[in-house]
């Protein structure tokens, strides 16, 4: 999660320029800063993971020096490390909505992902397909896709810009 901090500034900036363009009448600006923040964001979030996968080992080895541990560790960061293009992007459109004051978009498309898909999903993956902690591990980054595209699709749609507060 350190390697995603400076997404979720990235993101609370989004929904600066959100709020103020919609608050100057401007909601074409504000939707080309919301795109303009996610590409510069993926390209950021881009490099990260290349480093996170090239470099995966010595990372983990900072970490602990438990060949089991880190076994579990390099598994964990590879495989959630691929999902963070997607989770930013992700962030910067619900932060977006947040932006505009409509709060309760983000609120419905985090307890849908997060506890009525991820958590089953880890679950499922875990305990029934037997995958075990690599099945908690691949929910992650799937569950994050499925929550950036819901969220695009919402974004696109417009009504965000529509709100009054």
């Amino acid at each position: 999660m350190f390697f995603l901090l400076p997404a979720w500034g990235i993101s609370n900036a989004a929904a600066t320029l959100v709020g103020q363009n919609l608050g100057a009448k401007q909601p074409a600006r504000a939707e080309e800063a919301v795109i303009k923040t996610t590409s510069y964001l993926a390209i950021f979030l881009h490099g990260l993971c290349g480093i996170l996968l090239l470099f995966t080992e010595p990372i983990i080895s900072v970490f602990t020096n438990q060949e089991d541990v880190k076994e579990v560790e390099v598994k964990a960061l590879r495989i959630i490390s691929s999902g963070y293009i997607f989770y930013g992007i992700g962030m910067v459109m619900t932060n977006a909505f947040n932006g505009a004051g409509d709060t309760w978009t983000p609120t419905w498309i985090n307890l849908f992902g997060f506890w009525m898909f991820q958590v089953p999903l880890a679950y499922l993956l875990a305990k029934y397909f037997e995958l075990g902690p690599t099945g908690v591990f691949i929910a992650i980054p799937v569950s994050e896709t499925v929550i950036t595209i819901i969220a695009y699709v919402l974004f696109r749609r417009g009504k965000w810009k529509l709100v009054k507060v």
